[in-house]
């Protein structure tokens, strides 16, 4: 059996994208104080230690709207929860290290939300609701700094238009979250989940293990209960495998249905923001928020059609009568996986689909072209972003600079080789970067992911998202084994992660694959294999893995 080229798997693994943290204690403490007493907030706050503790543990955003609505809970009281969740076991406990910023404005603003319900305003599914953003995302009034202490001061002006819609559907912005630094495109050796700022990320099920993906934070977080709902950005894999390895749906949305205006970029050809939840039904609701056209970004004008209310494509039948194929290619690297992938395929058939094994006829031919578009593009984005933002630093060049001058804090174990080979590539204008960006997205799109689609008539693609999650190596650099979400990154079409199962209480997700702008029909399968399966599992916080300690779980309901 045939796999993706080494090469493929390092690009992965590099953009699983795309000093100690700040302390999170004193605002959770200010928290702590302005919690109102009574009988009604006792045990709706009570903050919690570890797994089965927490007053809010898997609580979705239908459950919190209901408590709300009924008058039991009020969105202070929720965030306030949610910050001393933080405070003891992101800050302190299991010590995840996840949130790398606390929005002081977080308390104000749910009071904001709770006056507004009190005179009759709901601004939408999200009201009351607190959210984590990745930090590479602009939100008011926290530093956006990719991790970098390059931008360890940069506090951009205003929101970015997914931060805005997010406010305007009544969301709390809880926070950011660490990631990896520069969101794993400095270096071909870099650590999952470590940047300057930040530290190192904690994956929540062994604590030895890697979150992966430059949206790391944001998984373990939200695996953790730290809030009700994140934000992720990906490149390619910084959705997916962060989400499948802390057993999370994760949302990598078509390109262009969520604006990338004040998200520091990696590549406008890929970079995409998307939704990573504890179940199909919040991420639905989280991506209906995100969505809509902004004129700062050109590629959101093609999806006016598609701005609609995810949530109602939440259908526990979306499968029958569904075609799914099987991409076995992207099998073979880990026997657990393969195992859980074997009986999700089953509950796919249970539920009514019909399911056949599918190729991508062009698998891993556009490793080569998709990086060489990714080192041009970094180079123009991230100056456009820089001067736009008006950050400390306004050049790749002088970014470099930093990092040499700074070398023992940014560079301790990782260089920045990336970042010196995209310094020396020219404008977007240049033969070899146009000829590379058409290549890319042919050999991923209508010569890949979509001929496959059509030479069986299938409504998705399926594979495994990635590898269990293996140890954090600051020395060696990510151990990556496998992943089934790279052409989809790199056609920039849509695909979904679920929890299949797990590797001795490692988790291990499914990627659904689709067409441009097919997110209604994947999330209806998507979710209809969530219900069929139920697979997610409470993080236990475990220091280490024990083989055999845990059963690989099952895809079926038994």
């Amino acid at each position: 059996m045939t796999h993706p080229t080494r090469f493929g798997l390092l690009l992965a693994c590099m953009l699983l994208t795309a000093c100690g943290p700040q302390p999170a204690t004193p605002a959770a403490a200010a928290a702590a104080a302005a919690t109102p007493t009574g009988p009604e907030t006792g045990p709706e706050t009570a903050a919690t230690g570890t797994a089965g503790t927490f007053a809010f543990e898997e609580a979705d955003i239908a459950g919190l709207q209901a408590r709300m609505s009924g008058g039991k809970l009020t969105s202070h009281e929720l965030t306030v929860a949610y910050l001393d969740r933080i405070a003891a076991i992101d800050d302190a406990g299991p010590t995840l290290n996840a949130v790398i910023e606390l929005n002081p404005d977080a308390i104000a603003e749910a009071d904001a939300r709770d006056a507004e319900r009190k005179s009759g305003k709901l601004r939408g599914a999200l009201h009351g609701i607190p959210v984590l953003l990745k930090d590479n995302i602009d939100a008011t009034p926290m530093v956006n700094s990719a991790g970098s202490l390059a931008l360890a001061d940069h506090r951009p002006k205003a929101d970015a238009f997914l931060v805005r819609g997010l406010r305007e559907a009544g969301a709390v912005i809880l926070g950011k979250t660490n990631l990896s630094e520069w969101a794993n495109i400095r270096s071909s050796r870099s650590t999952s989940g470590w940047s300057a700022r930040g530290g190192q990320t904690r994956n929540p099920y062994a604590l030895d293990r890697s979150p992966c993906g430059s949206s790391a934070g944001t998984g373990a977080a939200i695996a953790a209960n730290l809030a009700a709902v994140g934000v992720g950005t990906e490149t390619d894999g910084s959705i997916i495998c962060p989400s499948a390895v802390a057993a999370l749906v994760g949302i990598k949305p078509t390109v262009g249905l969520v604006s990338r205006d004040g998200i520091i970029p990696i590549s406008h050809s890929q970079d995409t923001a998307g939704p990573m939840a504890r179940s199909v039904a919040d991420a639905a609701t989280l991506l209906t928020a995100m969505t809509g056209t902004d004129a700062a970004d050109p590629a959101t004008r093609a999806s006016a059609d598609h701005v609609l209310d995810y949530s109602a494509h939440l259908k526990a039948d979306g499968l029958e009568g569904a075609r799914i194929g099987v991409v076995r290619e992207l099998m073979g690297y880990q026997p657990d996986v393969d195992a859980a992938m074997e009986r999700a395929i089953q509950a796919i058939e249970a539920a009514g689909a019909t399911v056949v094994d599918a190729r991508i006829p062009t698998l891993g031919q556009w490793n080569d072209a998709e990086f060489e578009v990714l080192k041009y593009e970094l180079k123009a984005d991230l100056e456009t972003y820089l001067r736009k933002s008006e950050a400390p630093v306004r050049t790749l060049a002088e970014l470099i600079e930093f990092n040499r001058q700074h070398a023992g804090q940014e560079m301790p174990f990782f260089g920045q080789e990336i970042f010196e080979q995209a310094q020396a590539k020219g404008p977007l204008s240049e033969p070899g970067y146009l000829a590379a960006r058409t290549k890319a997205r042919r050999l991923a799109g209508p010569e890949g992911i979509d001929a496959a689609l059509a030479a069986q008539r299938l409504d998705a693609l399926v594979a495994p998202a990635t590898s269990p999650a293996w140890l954090i190596d600051p020395v060696n650099g990510d151990h990556f084994t496998g992943a089934g979400y790279g052409a989809a990154a790199t056609a920039g079409t849509p695909s979904i992660t679920v929890p299949m199962g797990d590797s001795h209480g490692l988790p291990v997700g499914i990627v659904f694959m689709g067409r441009a702008w097919s997110e209604p029909r994947m999330v209806e399968m998507a979710y209809a294999f969530e219900q069929a399966t139920k697979a997610r599992k409470l993080p236990r916080f475990l220091p280490t893995v024990t083989p055999g300690s845990a059963t690989t779980a099952t895809a079926a309901k038994r």
